[in-house]
């Protein structure tokens, strides 16, 4: 079961690199390049619901630190299958409740999902687009009490978090 671990721990860091490598690709000019992104983390997206289905959520106690954070990313960027994000975010709630993973990953994750949803985020953590030169988020719920929100996860307030994109 150790080895098992172990090697799941790598392959989820390795999915994370593979993902940080093609990222830039996410919104490229370049339709092949958009496609093997949308592969790729479609490809991620299928194995981390095998993973979920077998162990739950990859905590850090399980995978170690940096496997579980490379688990959060293969879940936020699955944007095309709904089904994982909503496992991974229902999976990581009951981790975050038993003290097993971090709120404010879970709040990006929630925001990403209830946004792919087609519905209003909580945090202001997923933005829209840049209008102006200054990103917009898309519709938040309470737009008033975003930073009261984001306080309360440990995510930095709104414009400090955009100015990092500016």
């Amino acid at each position: 079961m150790a080895h098992d671990i172990a090697a799941l721990a790598v392959e989820l860091t390795d999915m994370a690199a593979a993902d940080h490598r093609t990222a830039v690709h996410a919104n490229s000019d370049d339709p092949a390049e958009q496609l093997a992104w949308r592969r790729l983390t479609a490809r991620h997206g299928d194995r981390l619901g095998e993973i979920m289905a077998e162990y739950g959520w990859p905590t850090a106690e399980l995978v170690g630190e940096e496997a579980a954070r490379a688990a959060w990313l293969v879940a936020q960027h699955a944007d095309r299958q709904l089904d994982i994000q909503r496992r991974a975010l229902q999976l990581m709630q009951q981790a975050v409740s038993s003290g097993a993973a971090g709120p404010r990953e879970l709040a990006f994750l929630r925001d990403r999902t209830l946004v792919n949803e087609g519905r209003q985020q909580v945090y202001g953590t997923q933005i829209a687009g840049v209008k102006d030169g200054a990103p917009v988020p898309w519709p938040c719920e309470e737009p008033e009490r975003v930073d009261e929100l984001r306080a309360t996860v440990g995510i930095e307030p709104f414009d400090e978090y955009v100015a990092r994109f500016s």
